[in-house]
């Protein structure tokens, strides 16, 4: 076997499953992946779940004892129990790094994406409902999302920030949690919340394949990562980190999602390969995870200089391929897709209640 998972790990890097199934908790397939492949965390949302429940009976008996008589009530009762069990395989992981590693995620409903107070309500909800001490809840890193991540922080709900896209978002989710973190501290609160920040990569590289030449295909994904690293890299050095690490913060890890290569004409392990850093996380389908295993050849470490990924971007900017345009454009979209899944993964819920009934 190809030991590629364990050279990531070895380099620094945490290695997560994007994917979570009722079938594949009862199978011990997840267990086999933290063993096997050095998979040591998880990551879920909307659409994996839809396709979970729509794709067999596993949830049907779940669902028919189910009291209540609100697909979305249903949802989070099913979604919770699969990721305590989810939580369960990573207990010793999460409990061996200090709570640095080890965690599962679910997400608040994105229909509340643009709402910060009940974005904040429901994510602290869900926390208190599950008790599960490595569970992150996942906020979108949307202009009201940021209002919602400072004060979760403040209020000591460890959070996965999604959806982000470019350097400008990923440090205006940055600031957020060292804004919660400030008023922890100014409170002499513990500033152990931990947080993850996501940033979705190969969505770029699909948005402009049909607008560029071929020898620009699959590359602007990895100069924006490359850019974002480097921003990151500065976060950690900034003298506002530090301060709150001297108190007893940890910082919040980058997170690199989306990274499951779209098209078929490249490496199946492009974005793992190339996206190796210390102290940042890949959260990967189980395709690619089986790929990396198989056959990944991971690269040199990120550079905390971007430089030349700043020249990929600007050659992308010629043809009016800007970042930050961009970005937005890929968050509401992002924004939207889970919006779709979430309204399809509460109609497949609601036709399995009324079946049941």
């Amino acid at each position: 076997m190809h030991d590629s998972a364990r050279t990531l790990n070895g380099l620094g890097q945490s290695l997560w499953l994007d994917n979570i199934t009722r079938g594949m908790l009862r199978a011990g397939t997840l267990e086999d992946y933290r063993d096997r492949c050095a998979v040591t965390g998880l990551t879920s949302n909307p659409t994996i779940f839809e396709h979970a429940i729509k794709g067999g009976d596993d949830y049907d008996a779940a669902i028919r004892a189910d009291a209540s008589t609100d697909p979305e009530a249903v949802f989070f009762d099913l979604a919770i129990d699969d990721l305590r069990n989810a939580a369960k395989v990573f207990e010793s992981i999460h409990q061996r790094t200090s709570g640095v590693d080890g965690w599962v995620s679910l997400e608040v409903s994105p229909l509340l994406a643009d709402d910060t107070a009940h974005t904040i309500e429901q994510a602290v909800a869900l926390h208190e409902r599950a008790g599960i001490a490595n569970l992150y809840i996942k906020v979108p890193g949307t202009t009201a999302g940021a209002g919602a991540i400072e004060e979760l922080i403040y209020r000591g709900v460890p959070i996965n920030v999604t959806l982000l896209f470019s350097p400008k978002q990923y440090q205006a989710v940055a600031d957020a949690y060292m804004k919660g973190l400030e008023r922890r501290l100014a409170e002499g609160l513990s500033l152990d919340v931990a947080s993850v920040a996501s940033v979705f990569i190969s969505r770029w590289d699909v948005k402009v394949a049909k607008a560029v030449p071929e020898e620009m295909h699959n590359q602007l994904g990895l100069a924006v990562a490359g850019s974002i690293y480097a921003r990151y890299r500065d976060v950690l050095a900034s003298p506002r980190m530090q301060r709150l690490m001297n108190e007893g913060a940890r910082p919040q890890r980058l997170l690199w999602a989306s990274t499951g290569t779209k098209d078929p004409a490249a490496s199946d392990t492009l974005y793992v390969d190339s996206l190796a850093a210390p102290f940042t996380v890949n959260t990967i389908p189980e395709k690619t995870l089986l790929a990396v295993v198989d056959h990944g050849q991971p690269g040199a470490l990120m550079s905390a200089d971007d430089s030349a990924a700043r020249a990929v971007q600007a050659s992308f900017a010629e043809r009016g391929l800007e970042v930050d345009p961009l970005a937005e454009t890929l968050q509401d979209e992002g924004a939207a897709s889970f919006v779709k899944s979430w309204n399809d993964l509460l109609d497949t819920i609601r036709q399995r209640m009324e079946k049941a009934a």
